[in-house]
């Protein structure tokens, strides 16, 4: 065996034993990139991720050329290329020399800094069974062409990262699940205890009231009969927070009912033949909820305009009051943590965040989410 295939050998159980201690996938594919480059005579690498619309997205880039790295990363993120394109239409299934990059191209052409003598890359799908996540990009000053050895080579790494992708996912589903379980006990135990209490204080507040004469044990009593109240409000809707009572009939049928806790009046309507992924009915879930909270809190009104559009590929979410309103500037920062919580949800997602809002002019938020 060469000497080359030996150093071969060591790096990808060098990468393999990193990615199987790995748990966080940002990391892991930054680490193995780090690792391939190192190891090895490429001078650059980077990883995109393609969604199944197409879009693709730089995942992990390490030591890219100026050019490349200019303005944010600006060519990486934007425009087409050869090697995303074809693995779009299913044909890139194996290490393939590219003839030229097109990004680097039009780097050049725009004068977008040095691009360190590389004007082509090898690209190999990242891949685990039947299941594809995107591309592994390497590349070398004045190299136009790879061998077959470090075609060979760049499969194994990428058929690693596409295992260990898949594996972080599997185990993410799985924590899922388990937040999930843990969230219906912690509902329960507040239901059948806390929850109970504070009914039953509620009640007792109410007998002191009827039970003495003296004004001012009166008013203690009311006041602890209120303040029992609105703790009562306040722990059922966390209740509802952390499970759902009727989620399993769709989400408009789960908003409808918290609505209706809140003392609401939901105006639903739904457009289209609505189907979503658990993941994106959780999040429509919280934010129609955090919005909900919003209006019962902050607008000052009763009525709730509530749609969810289903356009052929995506989901669309506008939530609107009538009420009071806000100063709201999209270019500064986000007037709550709520808010923006609604915003990081949504773009998680891939998806677009808008709110409008004017004082005495009400509140409109507007959610889309590919799917």
């Amino acid at each position: 065996m060469s000497e080359e295939a030996l150093s071969n050998i060591e790096l990808l159980k060098e990468i393999a034993e990193f990615l199987n201690n790995e748990t966080e996938q940002c990391d892991m594919l930054h680490g193995a990139l780090k690792k391939l480059i190192d190891g090895t005579s490429f001078s650059t690498g980077w990883i995109f991720f393609i969604e199944e619309s197409g879009k693709h997205q730089l995942a992990a880039y390490e030591d890219l050329p100026e050019s490349l790295h200019y303005n944010g990363c600006e060519l990486m993120h934007n425009g087409g290329c050869w090697c995303v394109n074809r693995f779009r239409k299913g044909k890139l299934t194996k290490a393939s020399n590219i003839i030229e990059c097109q990004r680097i191209e039009k780097a050049i052409e725009e004068n977008r800094g040095n691009t360190n003598h590389i004007t082509h890359h090898a690209t190999v799908p990242l891949q685990s069974g039947e299941e594809a996540y995107g591309l592994l990009n390497v590349a070398a000053p004045h190299k136009t062409h790879f061998t077959k050895d470090e075609l060979a080579l760049l499969e194994s790494v990428a058929f690693q990262i596409g295992s260990a992708i898949k594996r972080i996912t599997l185990t993410k589903k799985e924590q899922e699940i388990a937040l999930l379980a843990e969230r219906n006990r912690l509902a329960r135990d507040l239901h059948d205890s806390v929850n109970q209490l504070l009914f039953s204080l509620t009640l007792t507040a109410r007998g002191g009231v009827e039970m003495t004469s003296d004004k001012q044990v009166k008013e203690t009593f009311a006041t602890v009969q209120t303040l029992a109240q609105v703790a009562l409000s306040e722990m059922r809707a966390l209740i509802w927070q952390l499970r759902p009572n009727g989620l399993e009939n769709g989400l408009v049928e789960a908003v409808k009912g918290y609505s209706d806790m809140l003392g609401l009046k939901l105006a639903a309507t739904v457009e289209g033949v609505i189907s979503l992924s658990s993941k994106v009915e959780e999040v429509l879930w919280r934010i129609s909820q955090e919005a909900l909270n919003n209006c019962k809190k902050h607008a000052g009104v009763q009525t709730v305009s509530y749609l969810l559009k289903d356009d052929g590929s995506k989901i669309a979410l506008v939530i609107v009051d009538k009420g009071y309103g806000f100063q709201y500037d999209e270019s500064q920062p986000l007037p709550s943590i709520g808010i923006e919580s609604m915003k990081e949800r949504v773009k998680s997602l891939g998806g677009t965040f808008q709110l409008e809002s004017a004082l005495e002019r009400g509140t409109t938020l507007t959610v889309k989410i590919p799917y």
